[in-house]
C-alpha cells in the first residue's frame, strides 16, 4: 500500500510538472544596446530611456501606438474648441501612481507646468511652447488653452517627454522612476539591468508579463549567443550584420521594421570651414549612400535627402539632390579656397551603425582631400561634449524621436544652424492645422534643409526585430523609441 502511494503521488508531481512547464511564460528579458543615463523622460534627450519607461512605467494624456496613430491614454477622451485653441481632456478616475498617491488632473497640470516653465530640463521643451496655460476643471477635467491652433497637440501630449509625473516623486524619478503605467519599478544594476514588475493596482488593462528585465549589451557580438542560449528572449533593436546568423533559425522570429530614425553625418554648422555652404555640399557631393548603407545597415537602410521619414506620408524624395560626384566635390572645395583640403574631427557614439559608417566616411571624404581623426566616444560622452557642448566638427547619430523636422529651428541645437526663412516655415507650420497646408510647409521645410547640406542626409534606419518566435506583442516599427510591453505575452 505504501509502494502504491508513493507510485501515485509521484504520478501527480510528474503530472503537475508537465502541466508548469507547458504553461505559458510570465518572465522576459530584452537586450537593449544603450544604458540610459537616468529614468526620467521628462528630464533628458537620450532615446535608451523611453525605450525602457515609455507606456511601460510612465503614461501620457496621450500615447503613440505601433503605427504611430494618436490614442487615448491617462485622458480617456478630449473634446475641441472651434477654434483649435482649447482642449479638454477627460481623465480616467481611480488611477493610481506606484507610491499609491493618487492621480488626477492636478497632476496633469503639474507636468505641463513643470515641463513648459522657463527653469525646465526637458528635452523637448519645444512641445510645451504652444500652452498658455493648463486649468483644473476638477479632478477628472483638465482644460489646456493654447496660444494659437497647434494641428500636432494631440500628437506631442503623446511623446515620452510629455508623461505624467507626480509632484510628490518628480525629483526623484532619475533614480527611482514612479508612473502610472502597466509596469513599476523594481531595480537597476548600473552597468547590466533594468528590472521592471507588473503592477498590482494598474488602473487598465494589467499586463501579461509578470517581469521584464532589460540587460544592456553594448558588445554587438554579444546578441547571438545571447539568443541561442536563451538568456536574452529579444532584441528590439537588432545588430544588421548579425541577422543572416539567426534569420533561418526557426526558433526566432525576425522582422526588418520601419523606424523614425534619420541617421545623419551632424555637421556643426557655425565651426569653420564647416560655416560655409560650398564645405558643406561638397560633403553631401562626397557621400556615397548605397555604399553607406550596405556596410553600416547590411543594405536595409533606406536613403534619405532631408530630414524626414520615407514612411512619413509627407516625406519629399530629395535623395537625387547631391548624387555621388566626387569630382563636383573637390570642385565647390576650391571655391571655398580650400583646395588642398583640411583636417577635422569624427566623434562617434556606440551604436554598430555610427561606429561602421564612420569608418566608410572617412574614407569617401578622404578621396575628396578632408582628412577625418575618427574619435570614439562613449555615450554619455556623446551626449555631454556634442549634443550639450557643441564640442565637435562632425558626428554620426540617428535622430529617432517623431516628426522632428523643426529641430534644425532650435537656436540652442547642436547643429548650430541658422536660416530665418527655415525657422518662418516651421513657425507657420505650428500654426497651422490645415493638412494640405501642412504638408506644402512639411515639403518646403524638406527642402531648404537639403539645400543648405544642413548634414549629411543619410539613412534611414531600419528596425531589425529578432525574438523568441514564441512571444507575440512586440512592435515591429518604431514610430516612437519605445519598448511598449503593454501587449506582450508568451504563446502557450
Amino acid at each position: 500500500m505504501k509502494l502504491w502511494k508513493t507510485i501515485l503521488a509521484a504520478a501527480v508531481l510528474s503530472l503537475a510538472a508537465g502541466t508548469s512547464a507547458f504553461a505559458a511564460r510570465t518572465d522576459l528579458v530584452i537586450g537593449i544596446p544603450l544604458e540610459p543615463p537616468h529614468l526620467d523622460p521628462t528630464a533628458g534627450a537620450a532615446a535608451a530611456i523611453d525605450e525602457v519607461l515609455y507606456a511601460n512605467v510612465f503614461e501620457g494624456l496621450t500615447r503613440i501606438g505601433p503605427n504611430g496613430e494618436v490614442l487615448p491614454d491617462l485622458a480617456e477622451s478630449w473634446t475641441i474648441s472651434d477654434d483649435g485653441k482649447v482642449y479638454t481632456f477627460k481623465l480616467h478616475t481611480g488611477v493610481k501612481f506606484h507610491d499609491g498617491t493618487d492621480f488626477d488632473a492636478a497632476d496633469v497640470k503639474f507636468s505641463l507646468d513643470r515641463a513648459r516653465a522657463d527653469n525646465s530640463v526637458n528635452a523637448q521643451k519645444v512641445l510645451f511652447a504652444a500652452i498658455d496655460k493648463v486649468d483644473v476643471v476638477d479632478p477628472a477635467t483638465v482644460k489646456v488653452t493654447l496660444k494659437n491652433p497647434q494641428g500636432s497637440f494631440l500628437y506631442n501630449m503623446g511623446w515620452g517627454d510629455a508623461v505624467i509625473v507626480a509632484p510628490e516623486s518628480a525629483d526623484t524619478n532619475k533614480e527611482k522612476p514612479i508612473g502610472t503605467g502597466p509596469f513599476k519599478f523594481q531595480s537597476w544594476a548600473k552597468g547590466s539591468s533594468i528590472t521592471l514588475v507588473k503592477s498590482d493596482n494598474y488602473w487598465g488593462t494589467p499586463a501579461s508579463l509578470d517581469k521584464a528585465e532589460f540587460r544592456i549589451v553594448p558588445d554587438a557580438a554579444a546578441y547571438v549567443p545571447a539568443l541561442l542560449s536563451g538568456d536574452i528572449q529579444a532584441f528590439p533593436f537588432f545588430d544588421a550584420d548579425s541577422v543572416a546568423q539567426v534569420k533561418d533559425d526557426p526558433r526566432f522570429k525576425v522582422v526588418i521594421g520601419a523606424t523614425e530614425g534619420e541617421t545623419i553625418l551632424s555637421i556643426n554648422n557655425k565651426k569653420p570651414p564647416f560655416d560655409k555652404l560650398q564645405v558643406r555640399q561638397a560633403i553631401s557631393y562626397a557621400l556615397d549612400r548605397k555604399a553607406i548603407i550596405d556596410g553600416a545597415s547590411a543594405g536595409l537602410g533606406q536613403p534619405i535627402g532631408s530630414h524626414m521619414s520615407p514612411a512619413n506620408k509627407d516625406y519629399v524624395d530629395l535623395t537625387g539632390r547631391y548624387p555621388h560626384d566626387v569630382a563636383k566635390a573637390k570642385e565647390l572645395l576650391k571655391e571655398a579656397g580650400l583646395e588642398n583640403g583640411f583636417k577635422a574631427t569624427l566623434k562617434l557614439p556606440p551604436p554598430t551603425y555610427a561606429r561602421l559608417g564612420g569608418e566608410i566616411i572617412a574614407s569617401q571624404l578622404r578621396d575628396v582631400g578632408i582628412d577625418l581623426e575618427i574619435i570614439p566616444v562613449e555615450w554619455a560622452q556623446w551626449l555631454d561634449q556634442v549634443f550639450t557642448k557643441k564640442d565637435y566638427d562632425l558626428t554620426i547619430v540617428s535622430h529617432t524621436e517623431p516628426n522632428d523636422i523643426d529641430i534644425y529651428s532650435r537656436k540652442d541645437y547642436y547643429f548650430n544652424y541658422d536660416n530665418p526663412a527655415f525657422d518662418k516655415v516651421i513657425a507657420d507650420l505650428g500654426v497651422t492645422s490645415d493638412e494640405a497646408k501642412r504638408k506644402e510647409l512639411l515639403g518646403q521645410a524638406q527642402k531648404i534643409l537639403a539645400d543648405d547640406a544642413v548634414v549629411g542626409f543619410l539613412y534611414e534606419l531600419p528596425k531589425i526585430g529578432v525574438w523568441d518566435a514564441r512571444l507575440q506583442g512586440l512592435w515591429e516599427n518604431a514610430p516612437i523609441q519605445a519598448n511598449d510591453l503593454t501587449k506582450v505575452k508568451w504563446s502557450e
